[in-house]
């Protein structure tokens, strides 16, 4: 089975926000294609935006999206990119998205400050949920329904999870390689990318029974 991961983007995202999940779940179908040559995938990675309009990094990054909201179809998995996210919080249209993905998709991640859109989608009222250090006060005034944590990489609450600041997101998306694919493609997916994963560095406060 080929899971979707449809990563959302825009004007001001931080680069390593999306580019890191970007480079986990590309880089853990091709460590997977090499171990079973003959199985499909295990993840198809699509830039999804509200336009195919190119949308400029945080950094200057001009980027080209491959899907918009009208031809995205839903994904298996969405990760909210995070960055400067003041003019996302205030488009209805962005927002809409975002809760309906949520309740078609198999999980919704979101990587630093991509955690005030869940939350102004209302995905984490009455959850654990983390965001960059610098911007756990913002989510805490805005939000008081969330429950705030400091100190995790990431908090997975099953079919919602987010992560910290920039860095923190590649080690979310091998955690999520982990639980949608197992603990050994994620390790070597590390490896590959030369990555020292902080795979001890768990907070998962899910229901559901862990591996």
């Amino acid at each position: 089975m080929t899971r979707t991961v449809g990563i959302y983007i825009f004007d001001d995202v931080e680069v390593l926000d999306f580019a890191g999940p970007y480079e986990v779940f590309t880089c853990a179908s091709r460590v997977a294609g090499k171990l079973a040559p003959d199985r499909p995938p295990p993840f198809r990675v699509c830039t999804v935006a509200a336009s195919r309009t190119p949308v400029r990094a945080r950094a200057g990054l001009v980027l080209h999206p491959e899907a918009s909201f009208a031809d995205a179809g839903t994904p298996d998995v969405l990760i909210v990119a995070g960055g400067v996210v003041d003019a996302e919080l205030a488009r209805p249209e962005v927002i809409a998205w975002i809760a309906t993905m949520a309740r078609e998709c198999e999980l919704v991640a979101s990587v630093c400050t991509g955690a005030l859109l869940l939350a102004q989608a209302g995905l984490l009222d009455g959850l654990p949920a983390t965001t960059h250090w610098e911007d756990q006060a913002e989510l805490r005034a805005r939000w008081p329904q969330v429950q705030v944590l400091d100190g995790q990489r990431w908090v997975d609450n099953g079919r919602i999870v987010t992560s910290g600041g920039i860095s923190a997101g590649i080690d979310m998306s091998l955690h999520l390689v982990e639980r949608l694919a197992g603990r050994e493609l994620a390790e070597l997916t590390a490896r590959q990318m030369e990555y020292d994963w902080n795979s001890g560095v768990r907070s998962v406060f899910s229901t559901r029974a862990q591996p």
